[in-house]
């Protein structure tokens, strides 16, 4: 059990700001990162993706582990969390260094292999650290999303950073920024408002405390089908916007920024309509919101790229609810149970196994129905179009129908 502790702006400024600089790694990692070491230093793609699949399966299934270790932590004092938090935030930023700079081109499949499992395992352990500090913060609803929207609408401009720093400044200057924001960060966070100790469960079955809690895996249900409507685009985006829209690849940078900063813009937005629907009936909103966007891009074809930037504002705009309001009712049920770091290593793991999921059924799928990169006969662009755009639309509302009928609906009975 956690008691609500007072929070202002100031706070959730010093809590958030290590958003920024999580954010930051991220994009690299999963997108800068592949490129690099292919076209670079001519790693081959098959071998490369093995590597990074084998590493975020590692990196998902430790993170429960790295929960039940970090309620140890809150058990002791926020002081210890801090200093394992610092710890992580080195380990990551040098491994980041290492990555896109190795120290041996002789076997530099086995420098990347280790490293990444170093670099992603220090990211996760300081994201559940982050992430459990807020959850034993306590409050309301709409004080729960405020604590977190200033995370994610900081992460999101972390995103936005990480998206033209390496362009505009060079790797070895991204990286120099990274360490600054990270160390940034972690002081801004040292001073930050710090939950109350919370009990640690003591059974070694506390691994699987979550799973047994039926508001959790209620909402985590709903959290996975939500997860992987909108990872499914995000996952085709590029390849829908070269081969339907055909639009010219200067373009892909403003489609990602408008599509980010719409979703930071619009968080206040939301925060202000969840006192009156509350936490759950606006995320809900807000998948219809997403379900409307990607309905009118399966209306576009070639050279609708002006109306392909509406689409992505509208669906930044509903990816607001999901950054801020899903962590919110997460942290209603740690109020309740305690085992912050618990219960944000598995939802962690969930994060990254939607990511997953998606690929493997986004990808085969197009496979299946015959598109391949560069395809311009109809069936396979119709194949695209209704995988990046009918697909998540069918999981957003398989989501929003779970989420009245397993959460609201029941909360609304008496």
């Amino acid at each position: 059990m956690t008691s609500a502790v007072a929070f202002t702006p100031r706070n959730g400024f010093a809590y958030g700001l290590m958003g920024l600089p999580m954010a930051f790694v991220a994009l690299p990692l999963y997108v800068v990162l592949p490129h690099h070491y292919a076209t670079t230093l001519g790693v081959p793609l098959a071998v490369l993706g093995q590597i990074l699949l084998g590493a975020r399966l590692f990196d998902g299934l430790i993170d429960p582990l790295l929960g039940r270790w970090g309620d140890r932590l809150f058990a002791r004092s926020p002081r210890a969390v801090l200093g394992v938090a610092a710890v992580a935030a080195v380990v990551m930023a040098l491994g980041f260094w290492g990555l896109f700079f190795p120290a041996t081109q002789d076997h530099v499949l086995l420098w990347a292999a280790a490293l990444l499992v170093i670099t992603t395992t220090a990211y996760s352990t300081l994201g559940v650290l982050h992430q459990a500090w807020a959850g034993l913060l306590g409050g309301d609803e709409a004080q729960r999303s405020r604590i977190v929207a200033w995370r994610e609408g900081l992460g999101l401009v972390g995103v936005v950073t990480a998206s033209v720093a390496p362009v505009l400044l060079g790797l070895p200057a991204t990286v120099a920024l990274l360490a600054l924001t990270l160390a940034l960060g972690w002081w801004a966070w040292s001073r930050a408002i710090a939950p109350a100790a919370q009990i640690l469960p003591q059974t070694r079955a506390a691994l699987w405390l979550p799973l047994r809690n039926s508001a959790f895996r209620r909402l985590l249900g709903v959290f996975l089908l939500n997860g992987i409507a909108s990872a499914v685009p995000a996952t085709l985006v590029l390849f829908f916007v070269q081969d339907r829209l055909q639009a010219a690849q200067a373009l892909q940078p403003l489609f990602l920024a408008t599509y980010f900063v719409c979703a930071a813009l619009s968080i206040p937005l939301w925060l202000r309509v969840v006192p009156r629907l509350g936490l759950a009936r606006t995320w809900l909103l807000g998948m219809g919101v997403a379900v409307a966007a990607f309905g009118g891009a399966s209306l576009l074809g070639a050279g609708d790229s002006t109306a392909f930037l509406a689409v992505c504002a509208a669906s930044g705009i509903a990816l607001g609810t999901d950054l801020a309001l899903p962590s919110a009712l997460l942290a209603g049920i740690v109020q309740k149970q305690g085992a912050a770091g618990l219960y944000f290593g598995w939802w962690n793991f969930a994060t990254k196994l939607n990511l997953a999921l998606a690929a493997g059924l986004a990808l085969p799928l197009l496979a299946h129905f015959g598109y391949t990169p560069g395809a311009q006969d109809a069936a396979a662009l119709n194949a695209l179009t209704a995988t990046y755009c009918l697909l998540p639309c069918a999981l957003k509302l398989a989501a929003a129908a779970a989420l009245y009928l397993l959460i609201i609906r029941p909360k609304d009975s008496p």
